[in-house]
């Protein structure tokens, strides 16, 4: 055990800074993309806790060091570690598989050996700063062997795992060669939480079908051995979100709005603006959105001056081939929707290859009338929250696909399904031409339910779920759940 010790860790793949070295050397940490960091860094900064995660580099050393009131511990991983267990077993293995197998998975055992290899090191690490009777809190599909890891470390320690992204079906998650130790990892943990009920259901049906447990929501009961006593472990839907408040008072700062404006005007004040958001992967529907977008066109059912359709698309995973393939294809679409349609001072497509501040992005929903959210399948998808809390004028239409977390919640959008381009179609043109008292009405539901959901709410459920079913008393707990009561309502 080293001299530092915390009694809340939270630990995930990457840090939730990144590392940036200016022209003149200087280094410094700047908050990281993705709705992980978005979620947790205000609890953590409330909480003085520890992070433990990858610093973004291949073979970069760095000693801990605080952040915000946050400590943050560095993880080494080679540039074999990125290429085997980040890029190949979680993002070409793992990723696919359990997006509904939308692309196909790869099963290559040097990488499965490497996923092992990394997730004990992570455990290793977290073990190490981890105060006696702590709480860990494990994040994400990249980490799922750690909870089990760690427990065989640490008995002393109170586990909790969620997982961001979608818990596929049974048929499909039994693919995997290696899916008998994966829920053993996963079993490793006191709560399991999932995006959606349905998750947590598929996982709870892979305990029984491959460990024989006995299953009754949201409880698995894992029996007695040996000198190991019985353990109830707890799999259920915990829904995240974001900071709502945070996210609204930015929103309704004046230069915020004024840019908002000027965004309509760069874009020469189109009669409407449509916003896509994304990373640029395969489960977003970006190919689907430009599919229905390019045929209203040519069906005349949408006029190229009054419209436009502003898709902003990060990039994501550029070393992977399959993403690389989706570059390209998104590319080539938008050139022929524009080369189409578009007409001297005008293009129907504005697309944006890079991502942007949370100031530009909060302007960017201002600007825009109809948010489109198509995805394939996504586990929760917080764009879609961050576009309703920055409405703050009541205004706006969000369509989004059933196949997110977020549909379960927010049923006051205008639902589609994306593989049903017809029916895209239909809801576009709807979101486009729906009456300003329905939008009102739709926006106050929409926002009424992220204000009370919000990721406060989402970090104490799941925070008081660990500590009424943990194995015994958790010195990380109590001080948590304080710090999270104390956090004012948006």
């Amino acid at each position: 055990m080293v001299d530092e010790s915390y009694a809340f860790v939270v630990v995930s793949n990457r840090l939730p800074v990144d590392r940036v070295v200016d022209d003149d050397g200087t280094e410094r940490w700047n908050q990281g993309p993705g709705g992980l960091v978005t979620a947790l860094e205000p609890i953590m900064r409330e909480a003085d806790g520890a992070w433990v995660g990858w610093a973004g580099a291949p073979d970069l050393e760095h000693e801990p060091f605080d952040r915000d009131g946050i400590r943050i511990v560095p993880l080494t991983l080679s540039q074999d570690d990125i290429e085997r267990y980040y890029e190949g077993f979680s993002n070409d293995t793992l990723w696919p598989l359990y997006h509904d197998v939308i692309a196909p998975p790869s099963y290559h055992r040097i990488w499965w050996d490497s996923y092992v290899s990394v997730n004990q090191r992570f455990a290793n690490a977290v073990a190490g700063i981890t105060a006696h009777g702590g709480t860990v809190w494990v994040q994400d599909y990249q980490l799922q062997l750690v909870p089990r890891m760690l427990r065989q470390l640490r008995p002393d320690l109170t586990i909790g795992f969620f997982n961001h992204i979608p818990f596929p079906a049974y048929g499909i998650f039994s693919q995997l060669p290696w899916r008998t130790q994966i829920v053993e990892g996963l079993m490793g943990a006191d709560v399991i939480g999932f995006q959606r009920v349905a998750d947590a259901g598929n996982f709870s049906r892979a305990v029984r079908r491959l460990l024989g447990y006995t299953t009754k929501s949201p409880y698995i009961d894992i029996p007695a051995r040996g000198e190991h006593p019985s353990r109830r472990v707890v799999a259920k839907a915990f829904p995240i979100s974001i900071d709502a408040q945070a996210f609204e008072q930015l929103a309704r700062r004046p230069e915020v709005q004024a840019r908002a404006a000027q965004i309509r005007q760069d874009l020469g004040n189109p009669t409407t603006i449509m916003l896509g958001v994304d990373r640029l992967d395969y489960t977003k529907g970006i190919g689907h959105r430009l599919k229905a977008y390019h045929e209203l066109l040519g069906d005349g059912r949408l006029v190229a001056e009054d419209v436009m359709l502003v898709q902003v698309a990060s990039p994501s995973r550029e070393r992977v081939e399959t993403y690389r393939q989706l570059r390209d294809e998104i590319e080539l679409t938008v050139g022929r929707i524009n080369g189409d349609f578009g007409v001297l001072g005008h293009e129907p497509v504005s697309y944006l290859h890079h991502g942007f501040p949370r100031e530009e992005m909060a302007a960017l929903y201002l600007a825009a009338d109809v948010m489109l959210v198509t995805a394939l399948r996504d586990g929760m998808n917080l764009v879609a929250k961050e576009y309703v809390a920055a409405r703050f004028d009541d205004d706006g239409v969000l369509v989004l696909s059933e196949f997110t977390g977020a549909s379960d919640e927010l049923r006051q959008a205008v639902l589609i399904n994306p593989h049903d381009i017809d029916g895209m179609k239909d809801a576009i043109v709807r979101a486009i031409e729906m009456p300003r008292p329905e939008r009102r009405r739709r926006m106050r539901a929409l926002r009424k339910r992220v204000r009370e959901n919000d990721v406060a709410h989402w970090s104490r459920e799941f925070l008081r779920t660990l500590a009424r079913h943990s194995d015994g008393p958790s010195e990380g707990l109590g001080e948590l759940e304080w710090t999270l009561e104390r956090r004012p309502r948006s």
